[in-house]
Formats: structure tokens, sequence, C-alpha cells
């Protein structure tokens, strides 16, 4: 299953995902970089800065990536059940994230999700830029 994430909501996305990884299906998500994250800019750019700041130490966790394919399946990681053991582990090697379209799926069907209509939101591209 090949899903375009541009346009689509992080939350929506990440749940639909993870219900399709622990049926069996390998996962494919495309465009990551213009997955959107709604609500208000200064508030989810704040809460993001937040987690970076509470990182820790660069040899213990939790990490807090700035690429947007890390910050996507970071995301499908926390609807799974237990991802350290069992299915939930096994679910999460079945879903790969790209920033863009990789040449080998260029022009293969992709499946259609609801689009949001206009209301603020954020693209994940422009979290990767924050510091």
């Amino acid at each position: 299953m090949i899903i375009d994430g541009k346009g689509l909501p992080m939350g929506r996305l990440a749940s639909f995902a993870a219900k399709s990884a622990l049926k069996g299906e390998e996962v494919i998500i495309l465009n990551c970089r213009e997955v959107i994250i709604t609500g208000r800019k200064k508030n989810i750019e704040a809460e993001f800065q937040e987690e970076r700041s509470k990182m820790g130490s660069s040899l213990k966790g939790p990490k807090h990536h700035r690429n947007s394919e890390r910050i996507i399946k970071k995301t499908i990681r926390g609807m799974l059940p237990n991802h350290r053991e069992g299915r939930g582990r096994i679910a999460l090697k079945r879903i790969m994230c790209y920033a863009g379209v990789p040449k080998e799926y260029e022009g293969k069907p992709t499946v259609e999700m609801k689009r949001e209509a206009k209301q603020k939101y954020i693209e994940v591209k422009n979290l990767e830029k924050r510091r």
C-alpha cells in the first residue's frame, strides 16, 4: 500500500498506517515533508522545541529527530502496541517513510485519504528547520 502524505493530517495518516501494518500490509508513505499538523503554528513549534530541550544526552534517549521521515515514523510507532517486541515490532518493520517520491514509486497508484479543509496547520518540513 502506497500513501501520498501531501496535505494529510499527521494523526490520521499515522493511525491508518499503524492499523494497516498490524493487519500485515506493507505501508509506504511518500512526501513526508508535506504532511500537515493541525493547530496553531506557534503552539506546535513550542511543543516541538520543548520536547527537544528535554532530550538528555546524546548517548541516552529520548531522541527527537529533526528529519521528517523520522518524525512521521515515531508518530506511527506511538500508535502501535509495544513497538519493542511482538507484533508491534513486526508491524513497525513493514512501514517505510520517504521525504519525496523515489523513482521506483513514481507513477504507481496511491491510496486516497480525506484531506483537511482550510484550517490552521503547519507542515512537517517547517519543523525540520527549527533548532
